[in-house]
């Protein structure tokens, strides 16, 4: 196939598919190897770019791509299907997902005792807003639930892997430590 038939059956791929599309799945659909395929992918995702005209985008998250209508066009897409449910984040849920997204894979239980009370209900939530899910089981007695983050998070938040989550300098832990222990004393002497 030539570059521009490569290209027409990758967007064929992403608009079908409607969500995530995992590198290795298209390259084997296009028979070509993952870094030919990741090479167009990349130089779809400029062109996408440089046509300020054109409605869609091709995102990447982690090794998958995906297509989506750009943020410009939101207001003209609205009008016509049903606005999407807003899910509002608390400070808990954003606190709650903090914990996730840094330590995962994370049992409820450490969640709670970093966080020093009950987190049901936050990650319950987050589970339904598909912004964490399962990423397996403890090997140990109960066999935990591990959570992390699912690509729903790294769509929300705009970033394209976890390596791209803002890092915490270690001179500012020493304060933060001081903070929550402040804010620790605070709640037992209420």
């Amino acid at each position: 196939m030539e570059l521009e038939q490569l290209e027409g059956a990758i967007e064929a791929i992403l608009f079908t598919m409607g969500e995530s599309v995992e590198l290795r799945k298209i390259a084997a659909a296009i028979n070509q190897d993952e870094i030919t395929t990741k090479n167009i992918i990349h130089n779809m995702i400029e062109k996408y770019k440089k046509d300020e005209q054109r409605g869609v985008c091709i995102i990447e998250l982690e090794s998958a791509y995906q297509m989506c209508t750009k943020r410009e066009y939101y207001e003209s897409l609205i009008k016509i299907a049903k606005q999407p449910k807003k899910h509002v984040l608390t400070d808990v849920l954003l606190e709650t997902l903090s914990i996730i997204a840094y330590k995962q894979p994370v049992t409820k239980l450490e969640i709670e005792k970093i966080r020093g009370v009950k987190s049901d209900h936050a990650v319950n939530k987050l589970i339904e807003y598909e912004l964490v899910g399962e990423k397996g089981r403890l090997d140990a007695p109960g066999r935990p639930i591990l959570f992390g983050t699912t690509e729903e998070f790294l769509r929300k938040f705009s970033i394209h892997s976890l390596e791209d989550l803002p890092t915490v300098k270690p001179e500012e832990v020493e304060t933060l430590k001081i903070q929550a222990e402040e804010e620790a004393q605070l709640k037992l002497e209420v």
